[in-house]
């Protein structure tokens, strides 16, 4: 009913830059929040950067300055802009959507894209 899907993963070197984006479509009344978590084999899915609705965002403190958040809620679509990379920032780069998908229905669901790799090199 609701599909995320993520596009813009790849290699670089350490130093570039690439910018991720994931376009929500489905059954959609409103999106309260988006974001990005990535993970590595062997270790837990952590949180990189999200952003509400209203604005607000968060971002993990090993991409703070690095990383920038954005949506264009016209599109149902979030973006990350990766700079200055670096060999610890690979991983798969999973997309999140809190996603409410009627008025008369449930609360907030969350649903999570299939994932796209991103690969730096030193």
């Amino acid at each position: 009913q609701v599909q995320l899907v993520e596009s813009g993963g790849g290699l670089v070197q350490a130093g570039g830059s690439l910018r991720l984006s994931c376009a929500a479509s489905g059954t959609i009344f409103s999106i309260n929040a988006m974001g990005w978590y990535r993970q590595v084999p062997g270790k837990q899915r952590e949180l990189v950067a999200t952003r509400t609705s209203g604005g607000s965002t968060n971002y993990a403190d090993s991409v703070k300055g690095r990383f920038t958040i954005s949506r264009d809620n016209a599109k149902n679509t979030v973006y990350l802009q990766m700079n200055s990379l670096k060999p610890e920032d690979t991983a798969v780069y999973y997309c999140n959507a809190a996603i409410r998908s009627s008025v008369g229905g449930g609360g907030l669901k969350d649903y999570w894209g299939k994932g796209t790799q991103v690969t730096v090199s030193s």
